[in-house]
């Protein structure tokens, strides 16, 4: 199969003025559609004249594949209409994605905890917000790493481009553990980092429905989703023009090859409805169909996920919550679905004999995609044996649903009983808390607060050693 071009899209996060220049920009190339892709990119989905790239000079035509180029995703698509961190508001996100202008040598993710539609381990650097105001947990895969490894600090928002340019610049050290890479990239540049003084925790959230008008706040969102990923250009023209007309500043892609108008004013609502019906735009897809992840111009893919969808349907099987991948034995990707759909290599050398495709089934962790676990379902069955299958499945979440919500409720019930001691700057209210330590500072974990030198500071404002009270952590 042959790699179409793709455009670089911060963030997934672009002006009207930018998507309507892109439109008229694959017009001239001799495109009707444009596509999105799962790293929230636009792709060109047909061959186009590599000759005529010169004339438009605010677009750089990539292929990762070849190009060695990354897109940054971001959860900005979800800021204001989907649970989030306080202090992350849409203008944070800008902000923080506007530092990286160079060409990304990897796949950079910059997400939201509290939302559900962003994946948050599908980069290889995983920037995920903590608690702390402007401060991020990073989560590093690299290339030849089997798993995810969380960075022993929390990185400062301003210093994030810096980090992965660091990162970047010392695989060529091959490093093989997150411990090494700390090491290097500590020694490369100066950042402000933060202790991290309690572990990363990702609430269940069942999937959202993300298509059709709806309101938040004073104003509307509008998510639009095309079953065959395939935009046409005159309807996003047009839409880019209603967009300056109703002083809407930003378009942003999903993940799932849709996209999300946020802002859209009271007022404007009836002519927003006017446009989509003139053009007879549905915005009610069920979420049978919203919940799928494709490869990119993969037919079988397509053909095979309207077989599955129509099998649900006719036995009115819900799904909601629930996410489904198709994915082959070439894919490179990590998963990020509830449930994979993973194809099979037919075995070589078979002459002329022709044999059917066969499929294993996978499913994450509690159904989550953000465990990273995935467990084996069934291995090397039949197409017409997917459809029994995943209901299976489905009926296993829901089983499991309920269950796991009990163990939630054990688990808060504990944390209410169980206390720790630890000890808080009174200048900055950074924590020390013996059982992570202070890597900044080379402290071990288990290290008691009692051990530490006078000379100790705190690892935030370097506030003195007697600058710290004892206080009592309920876990």
């Amino acid at each position: 199969m042959i790699e179409p071009y793709r455009l670089r899209i911060n963030g997934g996060v672009l002006s009207p003025g930018e998507l309507k220049y892109i439109c008229e920009a694959a017009e001239s190339l001799g495109l009707d559609a444009i596509s999105f892709g799962s790293r929230q990119d636009i792709i060109f989905p047909e061959a186009i004249d590599e000759s005529t790239f010169a004339q438009f000079d605010k677009i750089q035509f990539i292929k990762p594949k070849r190009d060695g180029i990354e897109n940054i995703v971001s959860s900005y698509v979800s800021a204001d209409i989907l649970p989030s961190t306080s202090w992350l508001t849409g203008d944070r996100y800008l902000y923080v994605i506007e530092q990286f202008k160079h060409n990304l040598k990897l796949r950079l993710n910059i997400t939201d905890p509290k939302q559900r539609l962003v994946p948050l381990f599908t980069g290889n650097i995983n920037f995920i917000a903590s608690e702390h105001e402007d401060y991020w947990y990073l989560y590093v895969r690299l290339p030849d790493w089997n798993k995810t490894e969380c960075y022993p600090v929390l990185i400062f928002s301003w210093d994030m481009c810096k980090i992965e340019q660091a990162i970047e610049n010392v695989l060529q050290e091959e490093p093989e553990t997150i411990e090494t890479l700390f090491e290097l990239v500590n020694d490369a540049v100066e950042t402000n980092n933060r202790t991290i003084t309690k572990s990363l925790k990702v609430p269940f959230y069942p999937f959202p429905y993300y298509e059709g008008m709806n309101r938040f706040g004073d104003k509307y969102w509008l998510g639009l989703y095309w079953r065959n990923n395939r935009y046409d250009l005159k309807f996003l023209k047009d839409m880019c023009d209603l967009c300056a007309e109703s002083k809407i500043g930003k378009i942003c892609i999903t993940p799932w090859k849709s996209f999300i108008v946020k802002g859209v004013p009271t007022d404007s609502k009836l002519q927003w409805e006017k446009f989509l019906g003139s053009y007879g735009i549905n915005v009610r897809h069920s979420m049978l169909e919203l919940n799928w992840h494709l490869p990119v111009n993969d037919a079988d893919a397509l053909s095979l996920k309207k077989y599955l969808v129509a099998n649900f349907d006719q036995n009115d099987i819900s799904t909601y919550g629930l996410t489904f991948g198709i994915s082959n034995y070439e894919s490179q990707s990590y998963h990020f679905t509830s449930v994979v759909i993973e194809k099979n290599k037919k075995p070589e050398f078979l002459g002329d004999f022709v044999i059917r495709d066969t499929y294993n089934l996978l499913y994450a962790k509690n159904f989550d995609p953000n465990t990273r676990e995935y467990i084996m379902h069934v291995q090397d069955v039949d197409k017409v044996e997917l459809p029994g299958l995943l209901m299976e499945l489905s009926k296993l979440y829901f089983e499991q649903l309920g269950s796991r919500q009990d163990e939630e409720k054990v688990k808060e019930i504990k944390k209410e009983i169980t206390e720790e001691n630890v000890y808080q700057c009174q200048d900055c209210l950074t924590i020390y808390n013996e059982a992570f330590g202070d890597i900044t500072q080379d402290i071990e974990p288990q290290t008691p607060f009692e051990n530490l030198e006078d000379t100790y500071q705190c690892s935030l404002c370097e506030a003195p050693k007697s600058s710290f009270q004892k206080k009592v952590l309920v876990k």
